[in-house]
């Protein structure tokens, strides 16, 4: 009669299945990090080292204009995110309740569209200028002086419109946050007005001001589509004439490590700008905010002021591109159209599910790690946010294509035929970058859905016998699936709107979307292009929708957790 092994303590399976899943949660960090790894090994020991020359001719113009891009852009954003959070928080005017929603539409067009909109509404044939010719009576461009639309100025514009609602979601809510009693006694001491916002309202607020700007400096520093389109050279676009017309690898590296640099430096500064400074709330409960009613011309300045950023941000890009939709219906016909809605649709909703469950696999194993190199790998894997996609290419395409090579070979020798490349002729290296990219957001929405579960839920399901992975299928995940659908959706909007990674690492003749509407619109052919710009905007649109409709929550929880991340300098 065959005797059963006795079985292990439960001490001793509960330390067992911590170390299974610390070891998961490290392997998850380092598929994340290892792009950015790659980056920094690749510029170190570059093939053929150009650094000199590049510091003696176009690194200077690469560096400086991507530093006015960032400073401009983040500026201007804050002006115009707080700026309308102010006023939508604390004034009653004529059509306050609509903007306060409609003012996050922005970040349903990527900046390249609002580029191409704005390019083609004010330059020399667009109707502006048409409009002054004709009131005038002048006949050429040497008749009238008009400012320059391709440069970085108007880049700094279009970039800032697009990204301003991340700026003015964060200020939104820490205005009302704040307690009405602050600006009940500043009243009270003769403080009214923009001074009550100077005295008052902008101190509190500062971090989530200075967060918000951040977030847009950093997107702007990634943007390739606006600035290649207006002829402005940073070191984005410099990633791309290095790479791709002078075909040098350690190159791009180099200039991909000095935009590091500068995501890293801008997430100190922002860190050190709070200083030691904390804004906590009292114990009792706040008294509500009371807006004060405008009236006259002070209202009508109010609803202007709000008009504005939503009309430069949504409205300008989408009447554009839907005038050149409806101009040209047979770019809704041409060719490859429906394949890059597919591609985009199956990479995007691919990459999307990916990131979930290795963010789920990653925050869960650090939470039941007990030791510490996990805790300390997971706020290390959001730099991946804050590298721009052409980094990210260089990081993938390189390892990936030695890695493929050696498979190909393997499959040969075994099989006796050459199955191409596996990993890079597919959309295996996208999705890889999309994972690395947004692996941030998809981290920060599962770790905050995971504190809003009551401790005493997973502990009782342990103490009736389950399993960590059981109580993670039968306890976390019925109560998260809010979230957990927020963060698939917020990926997949992110996937279907980036365009500096898809373009470096598709493999030949393969479009998405965004890659549809840059080669269109880059050959001055709005008309084809406009199909494939209203789809990725109608595509944004759905989950700005939604995400109002849940009262501005989740684009909200998106940006403070990656303001509040600890991307490590």
């Amino acid at each position: 009669m065959s005797q059963e092994p006795p079985k292990a303590p439960p001490q001793r399976r509960r330390i067992g299945e911590g170390r299974i899943w610390s070891l998961v949660a490290i392997a998850v960090a380092a598929l994340v990090l290892a792009p950015i790894l790659s980056v920094g090994w690749i510029a170190l020991f570059p093939t053929e080292n150009i650094w000199p020359h590049l510091m003696a001719t176009t690194l200077p113009r690469y560096f400086g204009n991507t530093v006015k891009l960032a400073v401009g852009t983040g500026i201007l954003a804050a002006i115009m995110g707080a700026g309308t959070a102010w006023l939508v928080s604390m004034y009653e005017f004529p059509g306050r309740r609509w903007l306060e929603w409609l003012l996050v539409l922005p970040l349903a067009v990527p900046a390249y569209v609002g580029a191409y909109a704005l390019a083609d509404f004010l330059d020399y044939s667009g109707p502006v200028q048409i409009a002054l010719r004709e009131t005038f009576g002048w006949t050429s461009a040497r008749d009238y002086w008009f400012p320059r639309i391709r440069s970085l100025p108007s880049a700094v514009v279009v970039i800032a419109a697009s990204a301003f609602p991340y700026v003015y979601l964060l200020s939104r809510a820490a205005f009302r946050e704040q307690s009405g009693g602050i600006y009940e006694v500043a009243r009270a001491l003769g403080i009214g007005g923009w001074r009550l916002f100077g005295r008052v309202g902008l101190p509190l607020a500062r971090p989530a001001i200075v967060a918000g700007a951040t977030i847009v400096m950093m997107e702007s520093v990634a943007d390739y589509g606006t600035v290649a389109y207006f002829g402005v050279q940073t070191l984005n676009t410099g990633i791309f004439t290095t790479w791709l017309e002078g075909r040098n690898a350690g190159g791009a590296a180099q200039l991909a490590m000095v935009i590091l640099v500068i995501v890293v430096l801008l997430t100190g500064l922002e860190r050190i700008s709070r200083g030691r400074a904390r804004f906590h709330r009292g114990a009792r409960q706040n008294r509500p905010l009371i807006r004060q009613r405008l009236t006259g011309a002070c209202a009508a300045l109010a609803t202007a002021a709000c008009l504005f950023p939503f009309l430069l941000g949504f409205v300008l890009p989408v009447a554009v591109i839907l005038k050149y939709a409806l101009a040209y219906p047979q770019g809704w016909f041409g060719p490859g159209l429906l394949r890059a809605l597919t591609h985009t649709v199956t990479l995007g909703g691919l990459a999307a599910a990916i990131t979930l469950v290795l963010a789920l696999l990653m925050v869960y194993g650090v939470r039941l790690s007990r030791s510490r190199l996990p805790s300390m790998l997971l706020p290390v894997t959001m730099v991946g946010y804050a590298a721009p996609g052409a980094v990210l290419a260089v990081g993938i395409l390189f390892p990936l294509a030695a890695l493929d090579h050696r498979l190909a070979d393997a499959v040969t020798a075994i099989t006796g035929s050459d199955p191409g490349l596996i990993l890079t002729g597919s959309g295996f290296a996208i999705v890889l970058a999309y994972v690395v990219r947004f692996f941030a957001i998809a981290q920060n929405t599962v770790d905050s859905a995971f504190t809003r579960v009551s401790p005493s839920l997973p502990m009782a399901a342990r103490l009736l016998g389950r399993n960590r992975a059981q109580v993670l299928t039968g306890i976390y995940l019925p109560l998260m699936k809010g979230s957990l659908g927020s963060a698939l959706l917020l990926v997949f909007v992110d996937c279907a709107k980036e365009l500096p990674a898809t373009m470096l690492l598709r493999p030949f003749n393969y479009e998405t979307l965004a890659t549809r509407v840059h080669q269109r619109a880059s050959l001055e052919d709005l008309g084809n292009a406009a199909p494939a710009a209203l789809l990725v905007m109608a595509v944004s649109m759905v989950a700005v929708l939604l995400l109002a409709r849940s009262n501005l929550g989740l684009h909200n929880a998106r940006a403070r957790a990656i303001a509040e991340s600890d991307v490590p300098a």
